[in-house]
C-alpha cells in the first residue's frame, strides 16, 4: 500500500468514525431529551419532566449532591448535542474529540465503580432501563476507544497540516531573502 493510500485510507477511517462517534453523542443527547411519557408531545414541559428523570438517575450514581447532579442533567443533554455536532463538522477535530474522549473516560469510570459498589441503577446513557453491568461496559469502552482513535488521528493530521505550513512559510521566507 503507498503512502498516499494509506493516508486516504487513514482519513476515510477519520471521517467514519468522526460520523459514528458524532451520531452517538447526539443520539445520547436527544434521548435524555426526548418525553419520556409515549405518546406525550414535545413540548418545554416533556422536557423538564425528561431531564428530572435524568437527574435522577445521575443521582443514583452517588457522585454528586443533589443539586450538583440536577445542574450535570440539565446540561449534559444538550453539551452531547453540541459536541456530536462540532465532531460530525470536523472544525477543529482534535478539540472536541479530545473532550470526547475525556467525557467518555468519566462515564466508565462512573459506571465501573458504581457496579463495584454494588448499586443497582441505570445507566443513563441512551435513556431509562438500562442497567449498569459487563454489557453497558463493552458498549462505552468501544465508544470510548473509537473516541480515542479519532482522537489520535486528529492530532496527527493536525501535526502533519503544522509542518506542512511550517515549511511552506520557511520556503517563502527563504525565497524572499534572496
Amino acid at each position: 500500500m503507498s503512502d498516499s493510500s494509506r493516508r486516504r485510507a487513514g482519513r476515510i477511517l477519520l471521517i467514519g468514525g468522526r460520523i459514528i462517534l458524532g451520531g452517538v453523542f447526539i443520539a445520547a443527547g436527544f434521548v435524555k431529551l426526548r418525553p419520556v411519557v409515549h405518546g406525550m408531545p414535545w413540548s418545554k414541559a416533556s422536557v423538564n419532566t425528561s431531564l428530572a428523570m435524568f437527574a435522577m438517575q445521575v443521582d443514583s450514581y452517588q457522585m454528586l449532591s443533589s443539586s450538583s447532579a440536577n445542574l450535570v442533567a440539565h446540561a449534559l443533554p444538550f453539551a452531547e448535542l453540541a459536541l456530536g455536532l462540532w465532531i460530525v463538522s470536523g472544525l477543529w477535530l482534535a478539540v472536541p474529540s479530545l473532550i470526547t474522549t475525556l467525557i467518555l473516560g468519566g462515564f466508565l469510570t462512573a459506571m465501573i465503580r458504581a457496579y463495584a459498589l454494588g448499586l443497582e441503577i441505570n445507566c443513563g446513557c441512551f435513556g431509562p432501563g438500562e442497567k449498569v453491568g459487563p454489557l453497558s461496559f463493552v458498549r462505552d469502552g468501544a465508544f470510548f476507544a473509537l473516541s480515542l482513535a479519532v482522537t489520535i488521528g486528529a492530532f496527527l493530521i493536525a501535526r502533519k497540516k503544522s509542518a506542512r505550513e511550517s515549511s511552506n512559510a520557511s520556503t517563502a521566507q527563504f525565497e524572499q531573502a534572496r
